[in-house]
C-alpha cells in the first residue's frame, strides 16, 4: 500500500507529468492505467482492476488523477464547457423525507412555497431575457399534485418562451406522475416529450445500491425503478444526464459498481448526455445528525471521484460534469484537473445544495466561468443542453466551433 500523501501534494498535482509518477507506481496500477490510456477505453478492465484503481492511495492515487486528465486531453480537449440556464425548483414541499436533503419542507411550514405556472412561466422569460438556453426543473413531491401538473409545467414554459430548452424532472418526479396519472411509463414520458421535454435529469440516483438507498432515504424510487425510468426515456429519445452522490455511507465499491451500471445502460441506449458526481454536502441533513454519514468527502475523494468517472467511462460517457454549487472555487478547478471538462450550468436560482449548507453561491454567471477556466489554462465554451452546439468565449468574443446534428441512438 502506498503511504498517505498530504493535502498539499494532492492540490499540487496537475503539475505532475505523467513521467514523474508512473515509476513511483505499483505494478498493478500503472498497468491498469496504462491500458486505459492506450485503449482510451474504460471497457478495458476488469471489476477488479476497477476497484483497485477505486482504492488508489498515496502515490498511485497522483497516479490515477494525472492518467484522468491525460485522457480528458484526448477525449475531450482543452475546452472547458458550461450552459446559460435557469434553476427552476417549483415546491420545497415533499413528503418522500430523504435524509439527506435540507431543501424540503412540510406543508405548514412558515418557509413552505408553490410557484404558480404564471411565476414559472415568467422566471423561464426572465432567463431568456439574460442569455439562457436551458431551465433546469425540478421540485419536491406535495401530496394531491393535480395528475397532470408536470405535464402542464411544460406547456405554461413553452407556451411563454417557445424555443427554450427544458431540463426536467428527476425519474423520482416522473414515477410520481405515472402513479397520479395512470398512465404505462412509455406513454407518460412521450406525452411530456411531446408537450416540450427536451432532456431529464438523471439524479434521484444517489447510490444505486438498494441497501444504501434503504438508509438515505426508505421512501424513494428503488435502484430497479431509476434504471426502468431512464432506459425508457431513452428508447422515447429523451436523453438524460447521469449521477452519483458520494461522501456519505457509500464506499469505493458502491462508485465503482455504479459508473460500471451507468456504462452497461449507454452501452444500450447512447442517451446519456453527461456524468455528473454530486458531493453530499452534509452541513444541514439529517442523516449526519443522526450519525448515519460521515462529514462529506474529503479532498482525495472529490478527485478521486471525477477521476474515476474519467477513466471508467472513457469511450462511452465522454463529459465529466463539475457540480459548482458544491465545491469551492480552487476545488472546482482542481477537478477540472482530475479529468472533468464541463462546468454544468449558470443556474441563477439554486436552492437544493444551499440549504444542506453549501457555500459556493447561487449563481456563476459566464464571465465567472470564463474567468475560472481561463485561470487553469483552459478555453472556455458555451453549449447547449445537448452539447450539439458550442461556442468559444475568448475575450468575451464568440464564433463557433462546432455544431453537429442531434446524435441518434437506440
Amino acid at each position: 500500500m502506498s503511504p498517505k500523501i498530504t493535502r498539499s501534494q494532492l492540490e499540487d498535482f496537475p503539475s505532475l507529468e505523467w513521467s514523474d509518477i508512473s515509476p513511483h507506481l505499483t505494478s498493478a496500477l500503472r498497468s491498469s492505467l496504462e491500458k486505459i490510456l492506450e485503449t482510451q477505453n474504460g471497457a478495458a478492465l476488469s471489476l477488479e482492476e476497477s476497484y483497485k484503481l477505486a482504492d488508489a492511495e498515496g502515490d498511485d492515487l497522483l497516479g490515477l488523477l494525472v492518467a484522468a486528465n491525460l485522457l480528458r486531453a484526448e477525449l475531450a480537449g482543452n475546452i472547458v464547457t458550461y450552459v446559460v440556464n435557469r434553476n427552476i425548483n417549483f415546491t420545497n414541499i415533499c413528503f418522500v423525507g430523504c435524509k439527506f436533503c435540507a431543501f424540503s419542507r412540510g406543508p405548514r411550514e412558515s418557509d413552505a412555497y408553490f410557484h404558480s405556472l404564471d411565476d414559472m412561466a415568467r422566471k423561464a422569460v426572465e432567463a431568456w431575457e439574460m442569455g439562457a438556453t436551458e431551465v433546469c426543473i425540478q421540485g419536491g413531491l406535495p401530496r394531491d399534485l393535480p395528475k397532470f401538473y408536470y405535464r402542464d409545467i411544460l406547456r405554461a414554459i413553452k407556451q411563454a418562451v417557445p424555443r427554450m430548452h427544458i431540463h426536467a424532472f428527476s425519474p423520482m418526479e416522473i414515477v410520481y406522475g405515472v402513479e397520479l396519472t395512470g398512465m404505462p411509463l412509455p406513454d407518460y414520458l412521450s406525452m411530456l416529450r411531446d408537450n416540450g421535454l427536451g432532456t431529464l435529469p438523471g439524479t434521484a440516483a444517489e447510490i444505486l445500491d438498494d441497501e444504501i438507498r434503504h438508509v438515505l432515504s426508505a421512501n424513494k424510487l428503488s435502484t430497479a425503478q431509476w434504471v426502468e425510468v431512464i432506459r425508457t426515456a431513452h428508447r422515447c429519445s429523451i436523453r438524460t444526464t447521469s449521477t452519483l452522490m458520494y461522501g456519505h455511507t457509500e464506499t469505493p465499491a458502491h462508485w465503482v459498481r455504479q459508473i460500471r451500471l451507468l456504462r452497461e445502460i449507454q452501452s444500450e441506449t447512447g442517451g446519456f448526455t453527461e456524468f455528473v458526481p454530486l458531493g453530499f454536502v452534509h452541513q444541514n441533513t439529517l442523516l449526519f445528525h443522526q450519525g448515519l454519514a460521515r462529514t462529506g468527502p474529503t479532498l482525495a475523494e472529490h478527485l478521486k471521484v471525477h477521476a474515476l468517472a474519467r477513466l471508467l467511462l472513457a469511450g462511452s460517457i465522454n463529459n465529466i460534469q463539475v457540480s459548482w454549487v458544491k465545491l469551492n472555487r480552487h476545488l472546482s478547478q482542481l477537478c477540472l484537473h482530475a479529468g472533468a471538462n464541463d462546468y454544468g450550468g449558470t443556474l441563477m436560482e439554486e436552492n437544493i445544495s444551499r440549504e444542506a449548507g453549501a457555500t459556493a453561491g447561487q449563481y456563476t454567471s459566464p464571465e465567472d466561468f470564463q474567468s475560472l477556466i481561463l485561470e487553469i489554462g483552459r478555453v472556455p465554451a458555451e453549449r447547449n443542453t445537448s452539447y450539439t452546439r458550442i461556442q468559444l468565449k475568448l475575450l468575451l468574443d464568440a464564433f463557433t466551433v462546432e455544431e453537429t446534428q442531434e446524435p441518434q441512438f437506440a
